[in-house]
């Protein structure tokens, strides 16, 4: 989304999966990832539903130094999220991803990039009942730059 005339303000980009749930069989397409690469400033945030009537398990990811990797300039160095619920109450949180075999396990399950062990990027991996949610990417501390934030749907 950019600005017809170099403009500046807040725009809110909007993805829907349109079919039906009573359409919804296994072999059914459906939307599984969405993704913004952008300057964080002093954060970005992200808000995505979960239809249904079961929980169903997300990877969330803020990608910065790793971004470097593919020659994307000025990344982020250190970033954050933060989950909320639609109530806005804080419900998970990371900062350093870790390594973790659970997370890398969740990366390849879903053909996302793999990220070094030691990055500075950021991962949660959740399960979720249906509602609405919001993530919040920020720079730890006052940093910022550009970032990947993506929303997986794990099978």
């Amino acid at each position: 989304v950019t600005s017809a005339n170099n403009g500046a303000g807040l725009v809110i980009a909007e993805i829907y999966d349109a079919t039906r749930s009573e359409a919804f069989v296994a072999a059914t397409p459906r939307l599984i990832n969405v993704s913004v690469r952008k300057h964080l400033g002093t954060g970005l945030t992200a808000g995505f539903v979960l239809g249904g009537s079961a929980s169903t398990k997300v990877l969330i990811r803020a990608v910065g130094p790793t971004l470097g990797d593919f020659g994307v300039p000025g990344v982020v160095a250190d970033p954050q999220l933060t989950l909320f619920n639609n109530s806005s109450v804080k419900i998970g949180e990371n900062n350093d991803w870790g390594g973790t075999a659970e997370l890398t396990a969740a990366f390849g399950a879903v053909g996302a990039f793999l990220l070094p062990a030691t990055s500075k990027d950021a991962a949660l991996l959740v399960t979720l009942p249906p509602g609405n949610y919001s993530v919040q990417a920020t720079g730890t501390g006052t940093t910022t730059g550009v970032a990947l934030v993506e929303v997986y749907e794990v099978p």
